[in-house]
């Protein structure tokens, strides 16, 4: 490559510490039950239990891995009395869930 084609890529990377962001963040993308989760969000918020009953898991597991997506940002909760609500964190992660399935079941 010549020198200047380089110069121009370097240039338009973006900083480290933001592509280290992105890279956690499909780490967060990157497991089979969080994928379940947030493919159950997009279509309705849900509580724990729901969520456990739904994707035949106990309440303890399923909160494990929704406490790895909340701290990556990509759910958020709502409280109502004692029962916490999960729903996608915004619009931006159902169209990212919903472009990898595409890109998927592409053929």
């Amino acid at each position: 490559m010549e020198d200047s084609l380089i110069s121009k890529v370097k240039s338009a990377m973006p900083p480290e510490d933001d592509l280290f962001e992105v890279a956690e963040l499909f780490k967060a993308f990157g497991d089979m039950t969080r994928a379940k989760i947030i493919c159950a969000l997009s279509e309705s918020e849900l509580c724990v239990s729901d969520l456990a009953q739904l994707l035949e898991m106990n309440q303890s597991a399923v909160s494990h891995q929704l406490r790895l997506l909340k701290q990556a940002r990509l759910v958020k909760t709502r409280r109502d009395g004692k029962v916490r609500y999960y729903s996608l964190a915004d619009e931006h992660i159902k169209e990212m869930f919903k472009v990898a399935f595409e890109h998927v079941m592409e053929e």
